[in-house]
């Protein structure tokens, strides 16, 4: 791996091209590396993943949405949408926006946390709907797909977001440009235009996940796949970009992220402050495979907590069940306090009456539940009933978190063996006992109890689509996808999962288009 060490320049500098980020990103991307094949079992794995999340959210409010968006732009020769028959084209910028959207949805695929959140999936929708359009073939959305994860599992390791309370969408931007270039083969030039642009229009504040979280949560991944096709288009066609989009003197270091900070606190805005890992030329792109997926449908940081309540539910029925607990505190890392926690001040986190939305970013709500229940449901357990239930809100209320260094510590490590999103959980009983234990990873993680493989996400895809697919179709999915590397053009118009007639539910409201 190459270093690139990044920071803002004045407009005098005249910075090199070659000594930009953006540009530096430009040659990943150009670079014709093959794909080996871990790697490439891994992006096939990534694929059933997100189909199995899109097809259960297909009839889900924003997805009808989305879809009828899509809808208004068919296209002869265009892309395909989940749950739609293969001969219904959309332009690929739209397909990108319905499919980014019914993947996003129920916050269920697969997620990569270190200096920021990100969930790389986000990158399949746009790759697949462009590889659609253009002509592509399995080898060719593999090999884009490989710098989709690559551009933006790095972007995570190096550069915080959040701190600035700017969405982590903005590394979907360019890491989706660039896989795209990788797809079609663009030269280096291209590449770096439609990076830059695919930054430049996707640097949007995090409000989209505080407060009262609505549906544009679903939305706005999406977004940033579509703005990419988009960007990629208008550089193809020789258009450039704002220039240098991280390190210009009026832009996004400067500005937004650590040079902002620095000249709040009254030092150069120009000192270092970024060292974004790269693969050098030649290198094997293999990001994928630092990544991980979700076994239940909830926000990353709560999939280890998610496990360790199952078992901790146990020990407090054993002990007097849960209306003696007078208080659970969650000991955890910043990241979890904060965001999820009781440190992010969110009144809405403790409201029965809250969004499904909201409560997936409630760990007070969802160790409460899954005390409770035993088993984590991606629609169950978010049900009103559910959420409103009394003895569930009495028990919920008395959970809280604290941040501990020691957890944040090890939230940020680098080496895999101590890198952990969990938490010590301390349960104080009305009699004064304590019930305490420990989770530092979820059981599906690469390095957990029971790590996800082929056949635990073909598991995933089967639960989460019975009763929508037919068994026809889903056989006929999963066999052709996991044949990816062999797939010509026309197999890939067929690779998005179509549902029984009659299925799918349309949004009836009008719109623009």
């Amino acid at each position: 791996m190459q270093i690139v060490d990044v920071r803002a320049h004045p407009s005098k500098d005249q910075l090199p091209r070659e000594d930009q980020l953006a540009w530096k990103m430009a040659e990943v991307a150009a670079d014709s590396v093959e794909v080996d094949a871990e790697t490439t079992d891994m992006i096939i794995n990534r694929i059933i993943d997100n189909a199995s999340v899109a097809i259960a959210s297909l009839n889900r409010g924003p997805i009808k949405t989305a879809r009828a968006q899509a809808k208004a732009h068919h296209r002869h020769g265009g892309a395909t949408l989940f749950g739609m028959p293969a001969d219904f084209g959309v332009a690929a910028e739209w397909a990108a926006w319905a499919n980014g959207t019914a993947v996003r949805e129920l916050d269920f695929h697969d997620t990569f946390l270190a200096a920021d959140y990100s969930h790389p999936g986000d990158n399949i929708p746009p790759v697949l709907a462009v590889a659609q359009q253009m002509g592509k073939n399995g080898r060719d959305v593999i090999r884009g797909i490989a710098t989709g994860y690559e551009i933006q599992v790095n972007l995570v390791k190096a550069i915080c977001l959040h701190e600035h309370k700017i969405d982590h969408i903005a590394h979907i931007g360019p890491s989706a440009s660039a896989a795209i270039g990788t797809l079609l083969g663009l030269d280096r030039e291209v590449i770096y235009q439609s990076i830059q642009q695919g930054l430049h229009c996707t640097v949007t504040t995090r409000q989209s996940r505080k407060g009262e979280i609505s549906t544009w949560k679903a939305f706005a991944p999406a977004y940033a796949g579509k703005t990419a096709i988009e960007a990629v288009d208008r550089c193809m066609r020789g258009e450039g970009a704002p220039s240098p989009i991280y390190e210009g003197e009026d832009s996004v270091l400067s500005f937004i992220l650590n040079g902002r900070t620095a000249r709040d606190q009254g030092k150069s805005p120009y000192e270092p402050t970024y060292h974004v890992p790269l693969p050098a030329p030649g290198e094997a792109k293999r990001a994928i495979l630092e990544t991980y997926t979700k076994e239940h449908s909830a926000e990353y940081q709560s999939q280890a907590l998610i496990d360790l309540a199952f078992r901790m539910g146990r020990d407090i029925e054993a002990k007097g069940g849960f209306d003696a607990v007078k208080s659970i505190v969650l000991h955890t890392s910043h990241h979890t306090h904060y965001v999820i926690g009781t440190g992010a001040g969110d009144p809405q986190k403790m409201d029965p009456k809250a969004s499904r939305e909201t409560l997936d970013h409630s760990i007070m709500y969802i160790f409460a539940v899954a005390l409770q229940d035993g088993e984590w449901h991606h629609v169950r357990s978010y049900a009103p009933e559910r959420a409103q239930r009394e003895d569930t809100v009495r028990l919920w209320h008395k959970i809280s978190t604290t941040e501990d260094p020691e957890w944040t510590r090890r939230y940020h490590s680098h080496d895999p063996n101590e890198k952990a999103f969990g938490a010590r959980v301390v349960v104080t009983m009305e009699d004064g006992t304590v019930i305490e234990d420990e989770l530092g990873i979820a059981n599906a993680h690469p390095f957990g109890a029971r790590p996800f493989g082929r056949d635990e996400y073909i598991g995933k895809f089967l639960t989460l689509t019975d009763g929508i697919l037919a068994k026809e179709e889903s056989d006929r999915f999963l066999d052709l996808v996991q044949r990816l590397p062999e797939l010509e053009h026309l197999d890939l118009l067929t690779l998005n999962p179509v549902a029984p007639d009659g299925y799918l539910e349309e949004n009836g409201l009008k719109g623009i288009f």
